[in-house]
């Protein structure tokens, strides 16, 4: 098999050229023909590398420990449901995924894409080949995923033991589609420049393709989180790893575009801006690929080195150059239809919007790089630590928060004192009311203070919006409250999909306001023993060790140890934490390899805090244990806020105009007109 994995991948070169060759050419301009041909070649390129997918997946389920990927990544006691993991966990099997995921979501652009954009696809197709085109370069010429060893081990590596979390079996494939899916707007935003179509054509083609790509980023990053809380043993779920900067990156970017390319839409106005940031997003994308595969940092998440880095380099520097040229050239036909007229509207409240996303991006950016460039210019490492980016990033956040309430309540080109006196009253009552409550309880932390006033103002908006909204529908079709809410985010799913996406995101900042006030202890308890330790929230909790236990299960020996939890005098329940060695056994009873011990963190979540106990290790091997007890608040509101932001996405993403029976499209416009008058446009 991994000789037609070998030749599924030059296969996949050579095809890959041509397509890029043909459609970069233009030749195919009044050959209806030739440009067909194109689209075929990139369903072709599917087609062979689906095949040189499949090779990998059969040495993988079949233990081909000849293949020195498989060798790697897994061993013959791996639970089943790990060796699907383990084909993205490596650099190889990683490189091969995404080719296999691009040319997938470039068949399913050449195929979905309407006709009204046939002058753009081979255009497209050329850039989306070329992309998969250096994936297979890469895997080809400097990390194969069926290089073959020179003998065959009886037993494999296994996976790395932090990996072998059910968070790891999705998080990191959905991280991929995230970075991956940039590929497309990206590929139609060159493909509007090389056919000098600029208009707002290109934008339409790519509205459902930038909203799959960011919802598969913020889903990436929640369960990159979620992975680290329950798996790492820190006691938080982001640490401004440089890998989880390089991830945020993009979504930044793409958030920034979200938002200002509805300026262009409805205004004609921030077209290099968004042609920019499009183009940003698919090379930070890249960069973030970069930073977790050359070695370069030092993390958890990333790769170990290898000379892989310096292609992805290469290709970083060489698409920037030649992407931002050709925006150059094209410079004045992206000249704005009109001007901002007033500082005082939802235009410029956009604007600033995209100013601090970008301004929060090149925080993370710079933050991110100084360690490298301290060492390249002066040969020594500046680490560049939370304190940096809390310091900067907290205050724009904040500012993005106030931003979020205040931008639904201010008219197009110009807002008038009415329309603000109108339209802020209730938001500033809620967020006073909710500033008064924070001064009573003598809440100590500033920025979360802040946070949670602005989220109350934010929290006022976004009610009012879908308020204002239900009663229009309610008195204009005498439906339901229930039904006219219902129809209200059915037939206007862009705009209130869009906020329950800003509701989402108000929760993840309340919860990470929470996260300011975590407490934790050490204790060392004999069995019998107990520690207390005081909640922010007022409760009491008592930890008393019941004991530890040593079993051996699956593929790795584990030592548990046990806490009987009360809270304020009432038991609760038992709580286990455990210290796992994991290893790889070729034949029974015989054990090859054991790998460093991983830790099992014991949680214990309500919507108030969350218990996280973490057991370190025993006393000279007694029944003495050593715990980290750590509580922290609101942390259930993060995964809260998570799946709230994925309904928001899938309303806005929904394809379709209406859900059910309803009025007809004469009257549902007039309605809008209605509906217009009552909230903010």
């Amino acid at each position: 098999m991994t000789l037609l994995g070998q030749f599924a991948l030059w296969t996949a070169l050579l095809v890959g050229v041509w397509a890029a060759v043909v459609g970069f050419s233009g030749r195919w301009h009044g050959r209806p023909e030739l440009a067909l041909t194109v689209t075929r070649a990139v369903y072709a390129l599917w087609g062979v590398l689906l095949v040189a997918a499949a090779c990998l997946w059969q040495g993988l389920i079949t233990h081909d420990f000849n293949i020195e990927y498989v060798a790697s990544y897994t061993s013959r006691n791996l639970p089943s449901y790990y060796i699907v993991s383990a084909f993205w966990a490596g650099q190889k099997g990683s490189l091969l995924f995404w080719a296999v995921v691009l040319s997938t979501f470039a068949s399913l652009a050449q195929w979905l894409t309407p006709a009204r954009y046939r002058t753009l696809m081979p255009y497209v197709a050329a850039v989306t080949s070329s992309v998969v085109v250096f994936f297979v370069t890469v895997m080809l010429f400097a990390s194969n995923p069926f290089q073959r060893l020179p003998f065959t081990p009886p037993d494999g590596n296994g996976l790395n033991p932090q990996l072998q979390n059910i968070g790891m079996v999705i998080h990191p494939p959905m991280l991929y589609l995230g970075y991956i899916s940039i590929t497309i707007p990206f590929a139609f935003a060159i493909a509007a420049l090389l056919a000098r179509r600029v208009d707002a054509g290109w934008i339409v083609a790519i509205r459902k393709w930038t909203l799959m790509s960011w919802l598969f980023l913020s889903i990436g990053i929640t369960l990159g989180m979620w992975w680290a809380y329950v798996e790492l043993g820190w006691g938080g779920y982001w640490a401004w790893d440089p890998v989880e900067n390089a991830s945020l990156l993009p979504w930044l970017t793409m958030s920034a575009f979200l938002h200002s390319v509805m300026i262009q839409e409805k205004r004609g106005m921030l077209k290099r801006w968004n042609m920019s940031l499009i183009i940003g997003s698919f090379l930070l994308s890249i960069f973030g690929t970069f930073i977790t595969r050359s070695g370069v940092i030092a993390s958890v998440h990333s790769f170990t080195q290898s000379n892989v880095g310096y292609f992805f380099l290469a290709f970083l520097v060489g698409t920037a150059v030649l992407s931002f040229t050709l925006l150059y050239t094209r410079w004045e036909r992206l000249e704005a239809d009109v001007q901002l007229e007033s500082m005082v509207s939802r235009e410029a409240a956009f604007l600033f919007n995209n100013l601090l996303f970008v301004g929060i991006a090149f925080s993370v950016l710079w933050g991110t790089l100084f360690p490298i460039l301290s060492e390249a210019v002066r040969g020594t490492k500046i680490s560049v630590g939370p304190p940096f980016f809390n310091k900067v990033n907290v205050p724009l956040g904040l500012l993005l928060l106030a931003l979020t309430g205040i931008g639904p309540l201010i008219a197009w080109r110009k807002a008038s004192t009415a329309n603000l006196k109108r339209q802020f009253t209730w938001p500033a009552l809620t967020g006073l009311v909710v500033l008064a409550l924070c001064l009573v309880t003598r809440m100590s932390n500033f920025y979360a203070t802040v946070a949670l006033t602005l989220a109350g103002f934010t929290a006022g908006t976004l009610f009012q919006e879908f308020a204002r909204g239900t009663k229009a529908r309610h008195r204009m079709y005498e439906e339901s409250l229930p039904l006219a809410f219902g129809r209200l985010v059915a037939r206007n799913r862009r705009r209130y999909g869009g906020y329950i996406v800003h509701l989402g995101m108000l929760i993840y900042f309340v919860a990470f306001a929470g996260y300011a006030f975590k407490t934790e202890m050490e204790a060392t308890l004999k069995p019998g023993d107990s520690a207390t330790l005081r909640s922010p929230f007022g409760h009491t909790y008592t930890f008393t060790h019941v004991g530890i236990s040593q079993f051996e299960q699956l593929n790795r020996v584990v030592t548990q140890a046990s806490v009987q939890v009360s809270k304020d005098g009432k038991m609760i329940g038992v709580v286990n934490s455990e210290k796992r060695q994991h290893f790889s056994e070729p034949a029974p009873g015989v054990r090859q390899k054991s790998f460093e011990p991983s830790t099992e963190v014991g949680i214990k979540s309500n919507l108030e805090e969350d218990l996280y106990i973490v057991f370190a290790g025993s006393v000279d091997g007694s029944e003495e244990a050593v715990y980290r007890f750590t509580i922290n608040p609101l942390v259930l509101w993060v995964w809260i806020g998570g799946v709230v932001l994925l309904v928001g996405g899938l309303i806005t993403m929904w394809p379709g105009g209406t859900i059910g029976s309803g009025p007809s499209r004469r009257t549902q416009a007039g309605y809008e007109v209605q509906l217009a008058g009552a909230g903010s446009k």
